[in-house]
């Protein structure tokens, strides 16, 4: 054998996508990991492949099983399993990377990630004025990784921005602001790229929402896409209300052949390269910039010995539009290029922590259909906190499997910035946004320099004011602020 024996290789995906209508007919998450998970096993035409697994790892969702890797061990005969739980703010990718590189040293010769959420059962049994049953679980992971810091900086918190879009509305209008682009105009930029997405996703056999939307159907607010975080409206964001589980097994070469895998199923991982640098929203230093994302996305296509604008499959994490845009620029991929191989979260679906996994599985299917030779999927954690990169291809990367932590020169790319709280005084938006909520008046929120070089999140209730964020550029514009509320 011309590989190393120790060289990872994807040799089975698994997907799964339920929609029941009665949440208690519909399967709990871990039951939709246990599909997934055997179609994984199907897939690389040696079931028996998944008891060999010594690295079993998830990510956590919307639920509260203790140990659901021990789980899945226990249920494809897998005991001496090492089990791994990742919680909220922990890189898919860095799982994904994970299992790879316990291969590449020898430490397992089988590793199975997988996932899943239950979101539209919780929906169903929210509206039916139920509680979604789950099955209890008394053990614990033998590996719990948790994020070393807070996702929010406490100004956040304070000011009440308790969903990701608020703050990811803020980074859009600061990146709007830098390219000199009017509010309407970037409008129909946001929508003209989604609907492409939607247009993928109507392909894509495993998409929760299979089709076309037009550009004004995203762009403009209405009883059905009501405005989220001014400039996104609903079909821009994440759509977390899905069911839907993703697996993807990992053999070392050695052991595929040992197995009699067939070799048109192999797909060789390249890179996993990650960024783990964590600085909150108000305290970064450029808005409108995502070094983690040039850092490491450059590391992950040098392994494959090109550029990103030569790799024939992209996939760039889409919780929201700048989380593309950002990506995209950080690449020098552009965005009239296919950007999504799967329709991207609003429309293939976002399940909660799990969406890198069916990405994966999207990509790895097109590769082996002849769609191309090899294919970039990016992650994102946190509030572009953190970022993955997994690097795929048909043939071996020219340098082995590469894993790389890049959180060392990320660290030194970004500054960050002192946030004040209970602010008074001149200051200069440096990005903002407009609330919108369920029976709620809209609020507007805004980041500001301050003179000495600080920054404060800033919010006004004023409606005259908050009409005219929603028509005019105000990054740039002076104002005054009195303990943290914008006066004029």
């Amino acid at each position: 054998m011309s590989l190393d024996p120790r060289t990872p290789v994807l040799v089975g995906i698994g997907v799964a996508t339920r929609r029941s209508e009665d949440f208690r007919g519909a399967l709990e998450p871990l039951d939709l990991m246990l599909e997934a998970v055997a179609a994984a096993g199907r897939d690389s035409g040696a079931p028996g492949a998944l008891a060999g697994a010594g690295y079993i790892a998830v990510p956590r969702g919307r639920w509260r099983y203790r140990n659901p890797a021990g789980a899945l061990a226990r249920a494809v005969g897998a005991a001496d399993a090492h089990s791994v739980l990742a919680t909220v703010g922990v890189l898919q990718q860095t799982l994904i990377g994970a299992a790879c590189q316990r291969i590449a040293d020898g430490r397992c010769h089988t590793a199975l990630v997988a996932g899943a959420d239950a979101g539209y059962r919780l929906l169903r049994a929210q509206i039916a004025g139920a509680e979604a049953p789950e099955r209890d679980q008394d053990d614990d992971p033998d590996e719990l990784l948790a994020p070393a810091e807070e996702l929010r900086h406490p100004a956040e918190k304070r000011a009440g921005m308790r969903m990701p879009v608020g703050l990811y509305a803020i980074l859009e209008s600061a990146y709007r602001a830098r390219r000199g682009w009017s509010v309407a105009g970037h409008r129909d930029r946001l929508a003209a790229l989604y609907a492409r997405f939607s247009a993928v996703a109507a392909a894509n056999p495993h998409a929760w929402q299979r089709r076309v939307l037009e550009a004004g159907a995203i762009r403009d607010a209405g009883e059905r896409n009501p405005m989220q975080a001014f400039p996104y409206t609903r079909a821009h964001c994440s759509t977390w209300n899905v069911d839907q589980a993703g697996a993807l097994l990992f053999c070392s070469a050695a052991r595929a052949l040992e197995l009699g895998i067939a070799r048109a199923r192999w797909i060789f991982p390249v890179a996993s390269t990650e960024s783990n640098h964590m600085v909150a929203v108000s305290a970064r230093a450029d808005l409108a910039a995502c070094p983690g994302a040039r850092i490491a996305g450059r590391a992950a296509v040098d392994a494959l010995g090109k550029s990103a604008a030569e790799v024939d499959l992209v996939e760039l994490y889409s919780c929201f539009p700048i989380a593309v845009e950002t990506y995209a620029e950080a690449l020098d991929l552009p965005e009239t290029r296919a950007l999504t191989v799967t329709g991207g979260m609003p429309f293939a679906g976002g399940p909660y922590n799990n969406y890198v996994l069916q990405a994966t599985c999207r990509a790895a299917e097109l590769l082996r259909a002849g769609h191309g030779r090899d294919a970039l999927v990016s992650s994102v954690s946190g509030i572009l906190t953190k970022q993955g990169f997994g690097v795929w291809s048909t043939a071996p990367g020219p340098r082995g499997f590469v894993y790389a932590d890049l959180s060392d020169a990320v660290a030194a790319a970004m500054a960050p910035r002192e946030v004040a709280l209970d602010y008074s005084g001149e200051a200069t938006v440096a990005g903002f946004t407009v609330l919108h909520g369920r029976g709620q008046a809209p609020r507007g929120v805004a980041l500001v320099d301050v003179a000495d070089g600080r920054r404060a999140l800033v919010t006004t209730d004023d409606p005259a004011l908050i009409a005219r964020m929603q028509e005019e550029e105000f990054v740039g514009r002076r104002v005054r602020v009195e303990s943290d509320r914008w006066l004029a």
